[in-house]
């Protein structure tokens, strides 16, 4: 009856443990998962206030009566 207590609670220790391993490793994904989702979103903001610019810079070549195409040309690097 004792012996069979030790071997239940040395199971239990083993699935204690294994239970954590699984703990943390969930927590480390969501953790890169966040990480990850974060860098997206600067990313994807730094894309918007360059594009913001971009269309500045071709409205205001536009308003010296160039075309679209050369407007975009300019505002790219052209001359």
């Amino acid at each position: 009856m004792i012996k069979d207590k030790k071997k239940d609670k040395k199971k239990c220790k083993k699935k204690g443990k294994i239970m954590l391993a699984y703990g943390v490793c969930q927590l480390g994904s969501r953790l890169v998962s966040a990480c990850a989702l974060l860098v997206i979103a600067f990313g994807l903001s730094e894309l918007r206030k360059e594009s913001k610019l971009f269309n500045q810079c071709v409205e205001e070549v536009r308003e010296n009566s160039q075309s679209y195409s050369a407007s975009v040309h300019f505002c790219h690097g052209g001359s």
